[in-house]
């Protein structure tokens, strides 16, 4: 018995979306840094959005302001040391002092604030960009460059560690397959030489249509199917690492 079917990362697919503004938009994309089929690591560059510019700036003006009260922090506490010499010798009095005092704790107040302002501007400047999570593939671009995403996200990316295929069995032959049986793969068009093995992993209990199309016109392409997850063996996952979404044909073993 044979069935269409597709390569598919046995392990995590990861779908990465863009971050929500304030205002609760997504930020558009600025540059896209990979494509379809490629392969990244975790931590690699994906994307950077058009809101690093004035995320950039706004961090720059928390510095300059943090620098600013620094320097104001250090002079008033200078001037709050030789107050209170004077004041201890009774040159001034005491509210003169009390009113320095007060001004350097609103000082310290403020840069306590920036610096955490500065922190929260970190963060926000790290959401300008999107980086990998893991190591896999680009399994599909949902997002190019000028776009705003929308709730597809910006890619999906897969863990290639393993590989399955995802088989359609028409609902009236599903009966002939069970779980272990041994299944031979090979390219519908080529995509890769000779033959894969697998067995078949899981058998879903849910009947839908079809999604794989046949290169054959006479094929029914609203027919009634189940998906046969087969996963892959190591040594022919480790071919077909890059060929994510290809169609394969599935021969079923006895």
């Amino acid at each position: 018995m044979a069935a269409l079917g597709r390569l598919e990362p046995a392990g995590d697919i990861r779908i990465l979306a863009a971050p929500v503004t304030p205002i609760g938009a997504s930020p558009r994309i600025d540059a896209l840094l990979v494509q379809e089929g490629e392969m990244v690591r975790a931590g690699q560059l994906l994307a950077r959005f058009d809101s690093a510019p004035r995320q950039l700036a706004v961090r720059a003006l928390v510095r300059t302001r943090i620098a600013n009260l620094r320097r104001r922090l250090n002079i008033q506490t200078r001037e709050l040391i030789r107050y209170r010499r004077l004041a201890l010798a009774g040159a001034i009095p005491a509210d003169q002092l009390d009113r320095l005092e007060q001004e350097t704790l609103e000082l310290q107040g403020q840069l306590q604030e920036s610096l955490a302002q500065e922190i929260q501007e970190e963060t926000e400047i790290v959401q300008t960009e999107l980086r990998a999570p893991i190591d896999g593939i680009v399994l599909r671009v949902h997002a190019r460059e000028g776009e705003r995403p929308g709730e597809a996200g910006i890619l999906e990316l897969g863990n290639t560690d393993r590989m399955e295929a995802v088989v359609e069995v028409y609902e009236s032959d599903v009966n002939r397959v069970r779980v272990g049986q041994p299944v031979q793969l090979t390219s519908e068009n080529g995509g890769f030489q000779g033959t894969l093995a697998g067995r078949v992993a899981r058998i879903s209990p849910q009947v839908r249509q079809r999604e794989v199309l046949s290169t054959d016109p006479v094929e029914d392409s609203d027919a009634r199917i189940v998906e046969v997850r087969v996963r892959l063996e190591p040594g022919d996952a480790s071919r077909v690492a890059r060929l994510a979404g290809m169609k394969v044909i599935a021969r079923f073993q006895p």
